[in-house]
Parts: structure tokens; sequence; C-alpha cells
């Protein structure tokens, strides 16, 4: 099973306005309301692909009842964590030139027990693959603390990403931006390896319209789309993140992880509300989505069955590469990519 992680629970509402102008009165054409988060985003992706799949979040409130509500409503299966605080919300604004902008709140204050709670509630999940997305709410202890002897995957930013690194996660993804803030670095290539060498296994940029790029152990590739397309790209990141914990969880190599979250990503963008994808745009676009080695990398394609773990602390801890084949066998059998943001914390985060 997938478990996703999603500290920063949202109520998503959307506007779809004719355009959108600073200063002036807009009247939406259509409001849409659905229960949001980066954690949460990726687990609707994947029941949408009838994967096994389970959500971790906070919820509190109204706002987190409506959160609920929606879940239920979505079948997705959860593992709400409830706080004192309410639930915030983010809110979409699509215009009619293809403009989208958001407005995330911070979200709730934590308290140290109901952190705690949290944490408990995603050890308890026994993930075969753990995605921890998203920003952090105040007063929440860090994403390192989560990381087991899954295979993991984080995708935040800012403080949260260089904290969560201590966890050595086996995969870290960025978009060119959060990339360059943290590293300080122009050159994607040159930053996403000096997040290897702080602890990342393998980092998967997202380059907006240009498509996905993967330093990792095994070499390093870029993913491009067969045509930019045009439309809701809020889902986008988090659908990409989906493809690669599937990926990941059947061991698949990265040019074949590459091409399904390229593909899943452009789905997104095409689907009306971030979780949305349009499947049958999904199955055309795998065959049709460029991937290419960098010519100073391994060329081979090797998969990542052939990652060893390099556990840390004596072995025992967890690992930024890891053999998720060999993690199978040991179990008991069971029968586009940017938009524009503004809030308090960074972008592609919500």
């Amino acid at each position: 099973m997938i478990v996703t992680v999603t500290p920063n629970t949202a109520l998503d509402v959307t506007y779809t306005v004719d355009g959108l102008r600073p200063g002036d009165v807009h009247r939406a054409r259509d409001v849409r309301y659905r229960a949001g988060g980066k954690g949460v985003n990726v687990a609707r992706v994947l029941h949408a692909l009838g994967v096994e799949v389970r959500a971790v979040l906070t919820a509190g409130g109204t706002t987190g009842a409506a959160v609920e509500d929606d879940l239920a409503a979505a079948k997705i299966p959860v593992d709400v964590v409830p706080i004192a605080g309410e639930t915030r919300r983010t809110t979409t604004v699509l215009a009619d030139d293809g403009s989208v902008t958001l407005l995330n709140e911070p979200g709730p204050r934590l308290t140290g027990e109901e952190w705690q709670a949290f944490a408990s509630a995603v050890r308890s999940g026994k993930p075969d693959v753990l995605v921890c997305s998203g920003s952090l709410p105040p007063g929440a202890g860090g994403y390192a603390g989560l990381f087991g002897g899954a295979p993991s995957i984080l995708d935040t930013s800012g403080e949260a990403l260089l904290a969560g690194l201590a966890g050595r996660p086996s995969v870290v993804k960025p978009n060119a931006g959060e990339l360059r803030e943290v590293t300080g670095l122009r050159d994607p290539v040159s930053a996403a390896a000096e997040l290897r060498k702080a602890g990342a296994g393998a980092v998967v940029v997202s380059l907006g319209p240009e498509g996905l790029l993967a330093v990792t152990g095994a070499g390093t590739w870029h993913a491009a789309p067969s045509t930019v397309l045009r439309g809701n790209t809020t889902g986008a990141g988090d659908a990409a993140v989906a493809a690669l914990a599937l990926g990941l969880s059947r061991g698949e190599s990265w040019p074949e992880i590459l091409r399904r979250a390229v593909a899943l990503s452009g789905a997104a963008v095409l689907g009306p509300l971030a979780g949305d994808v349009d499947l049958a745009h999904y199955q055309a676009e795998q065959g049709l989505v460029a991937v290419r080695a960098r010519p100073d990398q391994d060329m081979s394609g090797r998969s990542v069955r052939g990652l060893r773990a390099q556990a840390a602390s004596g072995g025992t801890g967890p690992s930024a590469e890891y053999d998720p084949v060999r993690r199978r066998r040991a179990r008991t059998p069971r029968n586009h990519l940017d938009h524009d943001v503004h809030r308090t914390d960074l972008p592609d985060t919500p």
C-alpha cells in the first residue's frame, strides 16, 4: 500500500473567471469545493488509477468536517487525526487566458500532542511507499522523523525540504524554482546533485512544460511531453508524485517511471480540479513521452531494482537508496507542472 501524508490539509476552493485584474471586482462563473493538500491530491490520483492507497491527514473545525465528507464521498481510504484548529482553505482562480492564481493560507498551529498523534498514525500505516507532501503547518515537527525503512518521496520546499533531507528520503521532487532557492544554483543538475549529497537518494525536478529531470544513482534523464497543454496546472506536480510512488512500488526503471510521471501530470492539467486526471490522455501520452539520458551518464536505464540500501546509523535507519523488489519479497503476499502562487510559504507546495 502507498501511504500519503498531508499535515497541512486544506479545503480547495476553485473559482473560474473571465479574467483576473488586480484591484477590480470579479464575478465567478463557477465555484467548486474539494478536499485538498498535496498528499490528498496524490491519494486521489492513485485511487483513480485503482492503486491501493491510504491518506493520513489532519482535520479540524467545520472546514475539516467538509474535507472528511468529501473524501468519504470519493471513497478514498483515510486516517484522520483530529486537531483543535480550523482546517485551512486554499483558493485557486482560473482565468480564461490560461492563468492560474493561488492564495494559500498557512494552516492552523498544531500542538505537540497533535503532532505526536499524527506521527503515530503515519508510522502505523506500514507503507510499501511513503509520500510526504506539502507545506508544514505551524507547530509541526518536520518530515525527517516520519521516514522509516520503506521507500519514500518528499515533496515540499524551503526549510521543510532542507530539514527533511536528514530523514534520507528515497526521492525528493522540487520544482525548478524551489530547487534553486534551497541550493542557490541555477543549473538544475548541479543543484540536484547537492540535494543528493545532503541525503536525497534521487531528485526529480519539475521543469514546467519542459517535463521532468531525474538525477539518480543510476543515471540522469530528461523526460519531455509530446505537446504543451493548457488547463489547470495546480495538481500536475501531485500527479507526477503519484506516478513516482507507483513506479517505486513496482520496482520500475527510471525511464519507465518518468514516462508515466510526465503522462500523468499532463493528464492532470486537463482535469478540472487538482486530483482529477484525464485517463484517456494518460494512456495515450505514455507512448509519446520522450525520455533521454544525458550523454555523460549511464545509458542503460538501470532499474531501481538494482539500487541497494544505504541505511543511516548502523544499517537500521531509513535508506536513501533501496531495492523495492527485495522489499516486496520480504512482505507477506496480499491477494505544465508549475503555477503562480501567492502565499506565506513557497510555490508548488499547497
